[in-house]
């Protein structure tokens, strides 16, 4: 079989970011890493299940509802995928800091926690996600379309 594509990145050269993972026709898939793969510390399954209901959540009723194909984790618990399209890459970046930023802010119900909505209601940690997004806010303040490119990051290394 062929390796798919986000087998082909040098995940010891990946960084706490966002990234043009792939370009699929008019979908765009980003990486948006919120701690360095191999790194040994992990988001924590709790987290990233409410980092997920919220992100998409937010996503979904923003702006730019329309054009979210998908927003879910990583397997590797490193991180979330966000697939658009018909979306630059600024706006790109507007959802994704307004979505953690919203995320960081919340407070209430978590969207979609119950037994009826959701296949594993009660693994949910607010306090952890908001202190998860908090890093990754830090390191994506002052993000430019460039730095979208993983290979920018290796040159600045």
């Amino acid at each position: 079989m062929e390796k798919i594509a986000s087998f082909q990145v040098d995940h010891r050269y990946i960084s706490v970011g966002m990234y043009i993972s792939r370009v699929d026709g008019d979908i765009v898939t980003y990486d948006i890493r919120m701690v360095k793969p191999n790194g040994g510390v992990y988001l924590e399954t709790a987290s990233i299940h409410t980092i997920e209901h919220l992100f998409a959540t937010f996503a979904r009723n923003s702006e730019f509802k329309d054009k979210v194909v998908y927003v879910g984790p990583m397997g590797c618990r490193t991180g979330f995928y966000l697939l658009v399209r018909g979306m630059e890459h600024e706006d790109a970046i507007k959802l994704v800091k307004d979505s953690f930023s919203f995320i960081l802010d919340y407070n209430g119900e978590i969207p979609g926690s119950t037994e009826i909505e959701c296949g594993n209601y009660k693994e949910h940690d607010l306090e952890r996600a908001k202190l998860d997004v908090k890093k990754i806010l830090r390191s994506i303040e002052e993000y430019k379309v460039e730095m979208l490119d993983y290979s920018w990051h290796n040159k600045q290394q």
